[in-house]
């Protein structure tokens, strides 16, 4: 089902004085763009985008001054299309008197900011993004480490939470434990944040609920972390072949990316934290051109084709 925003939202995150169309409050909102309609005032409605926001600066008003009678009339009527969701008008200026009694006619609300338009523009663009974009919830934990988002899964009870507990006494930070939500950006980019209630908490077996900011400070909490790396742990499988050289780069899709994947076997004696900590390192490295496993075979190549030279 697609999300959407309430026109009442709008005046009530940003202090939007009603002009008019009050009864259109309830309008939805349905995409994050905004729109300067500055080619419909002359006249021009091809490819006018009736279902974004349409923002009214001082150059759309001052042009609309130049325009007679009848010609204001009729690019009023055409601009208060039935998709509109409302107009804003910027930086306190007045609104002309025909939009008022055609909005009112309409019931699409014009609404007035004291901002400059630029800003806000701006303003309203992000909040319908974070309002608008995909998300899911997953089972996991979040942790930054090294500056890496890493998602920690895996089945119920195989030390998700305890690994985390470990990476925070190691100085690196919780964003989410149990439920992460995730939201997907315009540009594809996941991030991840806690659900209110749970805001950094840790639930340990046998110990319970332990709040980790209060117990290791503000620096071992973030409430927001881009995901990069899925770190998916499971339990060992005596007959089952894991990748040795890191060669293999599996990736996993969360809402509409595809994101890297590492699975870690569990069992008795490894240190998560530490394997976890050199995944985000060596994410970093591959990120920066060095690839460790690609460096080896490289050098494997060439150090048996030299021998084979020296048969020859």
């Amino acid at each position: 089902m697609a999300k959407k925003v309430k026109v009442s939202d709008l005046v009530q995150q940003f202090q939007l004085e009603i002009v008019s169309g009050e009864d259109g409050l309830r309008r939805s909102i349905t995409v994050d763009d905004l729109y300067r309609p500055g080619l419909e005032m002359a006249g021009y409605f091809h490819y006018f985008p009736s279902e974004r926001v349409q923002i009214l600066g001082k150059t759309e008003l001052a042009f609309m001054e130049t325009l007679n009678g009848e010609e204001r009339l009729d690019r009023i009527e055409r601009l208060c299309h039935d998709e509109t969701p409302c107009f804003i008008i910027t930086r306190g200026l007045e609104a002309p008197k025909e939009l008022i009694e055609e909005s009112n006619r309409k019931e699409i609300p014009v609404l007035r900011s004291t901002v400059a338009t630029t800003i806000i523009s701006s303003r309203i663009t992000n909040f319908l993004e974070r309002k608008l974009a995909p998300s899911a919830t997953i089972h996991g934990v979040l942790v930054d480490v090294y500056g890496v988002g890493m998602l920690i899964t895996g089945g119920s009870g195989i030390g998700k939470s305890e690994t985390a507990l470990e990476l925070v006494k190691r100085s690196h930070r919780l964003v989410a434990d149990d439920a992460v939500e995730i939201r997907q950006t315009s540009d594809g980019q996941l991030h991840g944040t806690a659900p209110e209630l749970i805001r950094h908490l840790l639930e340990i077996r046998g110990l319970g609920i332990i709040n980790v900011m209060t117990l290791f400070g503000a620096g071992a909490v973030r409430n927001n972390k881009r995901i990069s790396v899925v770190i998916r742990l499971e339990n060992w499988q005596a007959d089952k072949q894991y990748d040795r050289l890191g060669l293999d780069e599996e990736t996993t899709r969360i809402i509409d990316t595809d994101i890297p994947i590492v699975t870690v076997p569990v069992r008795p004696g490894r240190n998560l934290a530490v394997i976890i900590e050199v995944a985000a390192m060596n994410f970093r490295l591959k990120r920066m051109g060095y690839n460790a496993a690609l460096q080896f075979t490289n050098k494997l190549t060439e150090t048996i084709a030299d021998e084979s030279d020296d048969f020859d």
